[in-house]
């Protein structure tokens, strides 16, 4: 991502690459010039292994940059990357979005959520409505970098969606940190559903909305309820899952159980016939037995998981699952291989059912958009980007479908 010599390199979540297209803008609007910032994340060692590779190389190829970290990673260890000799200024995940921080002399620090929104290609908008997270799951160290949950006030939510779908955008992301806790520190309690409703209420014009990763303990009765008769809440959910055997959940601290899954799976499908679900796996959480990995590798088929993240996983100090007993490092890229092999299978599987059904399709390039169910569709006639036009889906390489539009 790069504007006017100014360069961001993102890690992580989409919640980070949302931001950077923020901290770009920023950085220009504080007269910056010339500067490289990472956005690290700080969810596996991996991760942050590649931050400091990125870095190291951008002094390499850009000696007279001015080098910023931010991000997670450097929001937790800002000593650890201030020592790094390439690096010239540490910034943490609320000064990263204002000006000011990136000025000569900066300024004091403000709480910036209100700011979060950025878009992919002129066609998608994305707006965070929710930051940080409550919960303290034993691997996650997320938390400690985000902070305590806070919520977006549906008035500013609703106005910001307004001057999104005003400048030409068709579909619009929800996202948060925690999505589904949204609410639980405004006044009334709003839940996500009862703020989701009455966004959609408030911008008719709003063709689509979509939702990032939501917790299955925590998806509000409102909520079902548009899941079953929304139709501009697009069919397609992603789960905050991480495994599939109750004591690795119970060892995660995480607030459901294998059939509460299960049965959150079924609930949207019976609901919803069309939906299509993702979800996040931990692969080689300590302790995890073989019986205890099949548990999890089951669940996608017994969900029947269509987009599926995997993450091997990997001690973050500070938490409790790091004092737990490890796993060796060999097992855990196995057990995470075949998690992603079947994940594969699931994919082809699922877009392999689609042949033959008809779905509105987002175009994001000339050649390639994106089912309400998520799913990229390319086909051969270029369509005009930003548009949503009706494509029969016609085939499948196991990775993509292809489409025809409907005349």
């Amino acid at each position: 991502m790069v504007m006017d010599d100014n360069e961001v390199i993102t890690f992580g979540c989409r919640l980070n690459a949302f931001e950077s297209e923020i901290i770009l803008r920023v950085v220009r609007q504080a007269g910056l010039t010339g500067a490289v910032v990472i956005n690290t994340c700080a969810v596996t060692a991996e991760a942050e292994r590649q931050a400091r590779q990125a870095i190291r190389r951008a002094r390499r190829q850009r000696p007279g940059a001015k080098i910023i970290v931010t991000g997670c990673a450097a929001h937790l260890s800002p000593e650890r990357y201030g020592a790094l000799p390439e690096v010239d200024r540490v910034l943490d995940n609320e000064a990263k979005l204002r000006p000011q921080s990136y000025a000569r002399d900066c300024g004091p620090v403000e709480h910036a959520l209100d700011l979060v929104d950025g878009s992919e290609g002129r066609c998608r908008a994305f707006l965070a409505v929710q930051q940080g997270c409550d919960h303290r799951c034993t691997f996650c160290i997320i938390p400690y970098a985000r902070g305590a949950s806070r919520s977006v006030p549906i008035g500013v939510i609703a106005d910001r969606a307004h001057r999104l779908v005003g400048a030409g955008y068709r579909e619009i992301v929800l996202t948060g940190v925690d999505l589904t806790a949204y609410g639980a520190d405004l006044p009334g309690s709003p839940g996500l559903g009862q703020m989701v409703r009455r966004l959609l209420a408030a911008v008719p014009d709003l063709q689509r909305l979509r939702l990032s990763s939501l917790d299955p303990a925590e998806m509000d009765p409102e909520l079902w309820r548009l899941i079953a008769d929304e139709e501009r809440l697009m069919p397609h959910l992603h789960l905050s899952l991480q495994a599939g055997d109750d004591l690795i959940l119970k060892r995660m601290k995480r607030r459901h159980s294998r059939s509460d899954a299960v049965a959150a799976a079924r609930r949207a499908r019976a609901l919803r016939p069309e939906v299509a679900l993702g979800a996040d796996l931990i692969a080689g959480f300590p302790t995890e037995s073989e019986e205890m990995f099949a548990h999890t590798l089951d669940l996608i088929g017994e969900c029947g998981l269509a987009f599926v993240h995997v993450f091997p996983y990997s001690a973050r100090a500070g938490t409790p699952a790091a004092r737990m007993p490890q796993l060796p490092s060999g097992v855990i890229k196995e057990r995470a291989a075949r998690l992603r092999s079947a994940a594969r299978t699931a994919l082809a599987a699922e877009l392999a059912g689609r042949i033959g059904t008809e779905t509105a399709v987002l175009i994001e390039r000339s050649e390639m958009g994106r089912a309400a169910f998520y799913a990229p569709v390319r086909f051969v006639e270029p369509e005009t980007v930003g548009s949503v036009r009706r494509m029969r889906l016609v085939s499948s390489d196991g990775q993509d479908l292809i489409g025809v539009a409907v005349q």
